[in-house]
């Protein structure tokens, strides 16, 4: 996942100056990127302007420092196209930021690619539980260490175990009713 998308969809909303960026970044946006230091946020600015994908306007400000204010281009609004059509490959953690950030900027723009990618985290969200939900969780000791609780070690184990499938369970019904929104309920195809 490329910050650079996360900005091109936020600047494909409206457009913001570097210190709004930010803010947004650290309050509505908290779970769509980690957190970013406004060096990175105004590097990467600089580096899409350079790119053609942003272009800049001065906002002068009374009283106050004037700003840069960001709008997204048509060369920028396409390769944010192009990276909301590319292949998606679902990280083996569940709801990794790759997916949050890319279905948050999909959706709006374009339905049948958050629908496609929707898909895919879906079945591969199900193809784990397929595989790891009723494996053998048996835990071996063979010379443990002095002091290793056998017994909590089996407990502490086994409750991770139900906070993961619980977290599972809860993000794969999470994806099926957001396909169904976006699809109006059909979800074959």
């Amino acid at each position: 996942m490329k910050f650079e998308y996360v900005l091109l969809g936020l600047l494909a909303r409206r457009p913001y100056d570097g210190y709004e960026l930010r803010k947004w970044l650290e309050t509505e946006g908290q779970f769509l990127w980690a957190k970013a230091h406004h060096s990175q946020i105004y590097r990467k600015l600089v580096q899409l302007e350079t790119q053609g994908w942003i272009r800049h306007e001065t906002d002068v400000r009374e009283g106050r420092p004037d700003a840069k204010v960001y709008r997204l281009t048509e060369r920028g609004h396409h390769a944010l196209r192009e990276w909301i059509r590319s292949p998606y490959e679902p990280s083996t953690r569940l709801q990794d930021i790759d997916f949050t950030a890319r279905f948050s900027v999909t959706a709006p723009l374009d339905r049948e690619a958050a629908v496609e990618l929707l898909r895919t985290e879906l079945a591969y969200r199900r193809a784990q539980i397929a595989k790891n939900r009723n494996r053998d969780r048996t835990l071996l000791y063979e010379d443990p260490a002095p002091g290793l609780d056998q017994e909590v070690d089996r407990e502490v184990h086994e409750s991770l175990h139900r906070l993961g499938a619980g977290a599972m369970d809860y993000w794969v019904d999470w994806l099926e009713k957001s396909l169904h929104r976006l699809t109006g309920g059909k979800t074959t195809g």
